[in-house]
């Protein structure tokens, strides 16, 4: 199974990083959010990835042309103009990097890969979000499901204090820490879709989050993984560095693979 992953937007939101890189390239750690995303994909045996590129995509293909010497112990002979590798620790990925437009919405950069995509079954995700979540499971759902496109629920981390304020009241006498459960459901991303769902993309301009997955809603063709685990995206400054503390931290929630 293919995993198809969007990379090209601006990330205005956090601009102190994207000023000079793609959002999927900022990283937590010393590796970018995109590295993080495709070991929980590779963890499950889900090697083989389409990036969809836009906004800065040069800087993730200068990323993957070096990845295998950055892994390596390399002696460089200056001299003879020779590279030897001695040894490598490269995960045993597949990466296709498709230029797929700099002003193009998210429906387009799917419809765009759809060569690569072929006729199976396959996983999509955005580049700026890490969960603990069960891919098998996932998948697994999707088939007992029968959907065309089935969405991983999650309820986004508390981050606001919470209280009760009626009308005409100007005091407040509960004041609480906002919870996770306090949530509502929200797309987070980590879909698994059926191949006939790109006919729902007109073209480059449709967003993929509006007509399409509001038209499969519409014909019963949308599912929901409900996830309890841990999610969290990376929008803003803030979340960046909640994802650096929680990386550095003895067990990074997300972090399902083996070293």
């Amino acid at each position: 199974m293919k995993v198809v992953i969007l990379a090209g937007g601006y990330g205005t939101r956090i601009s102190e990083e994207t000023g000079v890189k793609p959002k999927p390239m900022v990283e937590i750690g010393s590796q970018p959010i995109l590295w993080h995303i495709m070991k929980i994909y590779s963890a499950y045996g889900l090697n083989e990835f389409i990036i969809c590129l836009g906004y800065k995509g040069e800087t993730i293909v200068d990323y993957f042309k070096n990845y295998y010497l950055r892994a390596a112990d390399v002696t460089f002979d200056l001299a003879a103009d020779r590279v030897q590798v001695h040894s490598n620790h490269v995960e045993p990925w597949k990466v296709t990097l498709a230029q797929t437009g700099l002003k193009t919405m998210t429906g387009g950069r799917i419809r765009a890969v759809r060569d690569y995509i072929g006729n199976d079954t396959f996983c999509l995700t955005y580049g700026d979000g890490v969960s603990d979540l069960d891919i098998a499971a996932l998948v697994n759902f999707h088939r007992q499901e029968g959907a065309l496109v089935t969405l991983t629920a999650v309820k986004p981390p508390g981050r606001f204090g919470a209280f009760s304020l009626p009308d005409g009241e100007n005091r407040i006498y509960n004041f609480r820490e906002k919870s996770d459960v306090d949530s509502a459901w929200i797309n987070g991303g980590f879909f698994v879709v059926e191949p006939a769902a790109l006919d729902y993309i007109d073209g480059h301009a449709t967003v993929w989050e509006y007509e399409p997955l509001q038209r499969i809603a519409a014909e019963g063709k949308l599912s929901a993984y409900r996830h309890y685990g841990y999610w969290q995206n990376m929008d803003t400054l803030r979340d960046k560095n909640v994802l650096d503390s929680q990386w550095n931290s003895p067990n990074p929630p997300w972090k399902i693979w083996q070293d």
